[in-house]
């Protein structure tokens, strides 16, 4: 059987699917791990990629891998990755796993976009960004039909754009960062030691709690004044917003939409869509997918 495999290395889980080209979900896995444990997470794609070949009864015929951080200009392994996942930077994912074919690797939330554009909610857009609201907030953007990478592959970083000059740093060293406005990591701080995360916040802001209700708009307009402000740097169609805090539903959209329209640049023309990401926590797996096939095509071609 043709098919690819794509796997998601988190932070403490590993998210695979086997696909075939036309875009059908033949399976899925999502393993946690043991992050104390040196390497647990090497070892479990091996056993992930072993488990879900003997499931289909034939090797993949293209694998891709995402993971954070920065992944290397040949593509091959995540060039940086400070604090987390000891052993990552600089593996190289082919020889690893010992695949007969390359392994293209991307970062996290460029696979996430590359999803959903494949089968998601960015499907037939040419200009999008993806924002995933969770521990962090990570961003990724097309523009123009092509994955937004930079020079070093920095670009898209969206959640490290500065909203508060005087704020506290981010783990990339940016002052009030979008990331410290609306990530789970911030929010005991944000909400002064009352809440430990957001689903907590968002939960006693729709049970009455004012303080929470405060807190939480705050949040959600830092959001909707990024967004407005990207959508002046990247004029896409529509804004994807993923990630674990998305699943706030109207408790998020709601009031995003209203902080959103009213920062955003009107210029006489369709606002911008707000949509909600379709394929959840296994749209990196997706898009690693994607890119595996994609990859093989290129290769083919040069040859």
């Amino acid at each position: 059987m043709n098919f690819a495999l794509g796997i998601d290395l988190g932070g403490s889980s590993v998210k695979a699917v086997a696909v075939t080209p036309a875009g059908e979900r033949l399976a899925q896995i999502n393993q946690p791990f043991d992050a104390s444990t040196p390497h647990e997470w090497a070892r479990l794609v091996q056993r992930t990629v072993q488990e879900l070949e003997a499931q289909q009864g034939s090797p993949a015929t293209a694998i891709g891998l995402s993971a954070p951080g920065l992944s290397a200009r040949d593509g091959r392994s995540i060039a940086r990755m400070p604090g987390r996942l000891q052993g990552l930077e600089d593996l190289n994912w082919t020889e690893f796993l010992q695949a007969p074919q390359p392994v293209p690797v991307l970062n996290d939330a460029h696979a996430a976009l590359l999803g959903e554009a494949w089968l998601g909610a960015a499907r037939g857009f040419q200009n999008v960004f993806l924002l995933t609201l969770g521990t962090g907030v990570g961003g990724a953007a097309i523009v123009d039909g092509k994955l937004l990478k930079g020079a070093l592959g920095r670009a898209g970083h969206l959640g490290h754009i500065s909203l508060d000059l005087d704020g506290p740093r981010d783990v990339c060293a940016m002052p009030g960062s979008l990331e410290v406005m609306m990530g789970n990591c911030t929010i005991a701080a944000r909400s002064g030691g009352k809440f430990q995360t957001t689903h907590d916040l968002v939960s006693a802001h729709l049970a009455g709690d004012t303080v929470a209700t405060e807190v939480w708009l705050r949040s959600v307009r830092a959001l909707g004044v990024a967004i407005a402000g990207l959508i002046n740097v990247l004029d896409p169609e529509a804004v994807i917003i993923g990630g674990g805090i998305a699943r706030a539903g109207t408790a998020l959209f709601d009031p995003l939409e209203k902080f959103v329209r009213d920062a955003e640049w009107n210029v006489g023309a369709v606002p911008v869509k707000i949509l909600p990401a379709q394929l959840g926590e296994f749209a990196g797996a997706c898009g690693a997918a994607w890119n595996a096939l994609e990859s093989k095509l290129q290769l083919a071609r040069t040859r």
